[in-house]
């Protein structure tokens, strides 16, 4: 098998049941009941609490594994914050992505101080092991001060007009949250932003740039990064 083989061990479901189910859950608004459905109409008999228990096991795997197999991020990155509510209370969801839209990192934060924001700079760095060329942020000055300490010789954009980029990415995640009707813990959110972020843009690709011909094609090679991220590859090959 393939990257993740060592994790099956035990299953008795096929690999290819394991990592479809985890694949419908965080690339489409669904709840794990909705999974367990989609999957009877196919004549597969899996519980929902199954794949709940499936996309918490592997699902950051698989994103961890789809990560490394991206390029290195580009040299501008676009930083934006938004309000989220996880059990009734105000918490902050921190984001990045680079000039290509790919997404770097985010991190759930009760606040958008400068202490939050220096936290956020050197996890995208630590993250990536990369330092960008430029940062391009919205007017919330506690991103100026955690640049001047963080990365002073990084050229900082400020300006609401440039950062549409970082906005745009969080539809993806407003869209699953009102699917799933919030979160109930920041842990949680955290959890689950973390796998969503890296699964579900790898399904993604700017299809507005693209003919009907060539994104067909290019969601023909993300499929099979992802049969190889998920071992079902490998799977196929020793049966």
């Amino acid at each position: 098998m393939g990257s993740a083989s060592a994790s099956y061990r035990g299953h008795r479901y096929p690999v290819e049941v394991i990592s479809h189910c985890v694949w419908l859950y965080f690339r489409f608004p669904l709840s794990f009941r909705e999974v367990e459905e989609m999957m009877l109409q196919r004549g597969v008999i899996v519980s929902y609490e199954t794949v709940r228990r499936w996309c918490a096991k592997f699902g950051q795997a698989y994103a961890d594994g789809l990560r490394r197999r991206r390029p290195r991020p580009g040299d501008k990155w676009h930083l934006d914050e938004v309000f989220i509510k996880i059990n009734g209370e105000l918490k902050y969801l921190w984001g990045a992505v680079d000039a290509g839209g790919n997404v770097l990192d985010i991190l759930v934060q009760n606040r958008r101080d400068k202490a939050a924001a220096r936290r956020f700079f050197r996890r995208l760095m630590k993250k990536t092991r990369a330092v960008p060329r430029v940062v391009v942020t919205d007017k919330l000055r506690s991103y100026g001060a955690a640049h001047r300490e963080v990365m002073p010789s990084v050229e900082h954009r400020s300006h609401k007009g440039l950062n549409n980029r970082a906005e745009n990415s969080h539809q993806p995640t407003r869209q699953r949250e009102r699917a799933m009707k919030g979160f109930r813990s920041v842990g949680g959110a955290q959890r689950f932003l973390s796998t969503f972020s890296g699964i579900s843009p790898h399904f993604r690709p700017r299809r507005h740039l693209m003919t009907a011909s060539d994104h067909r094609a290019e969601m023909t090679v993300r499929f099979a990064i992802w049969d190889h991220v998920t071992g079902v590859v490998g799977a196929a090959a020793t049966a």
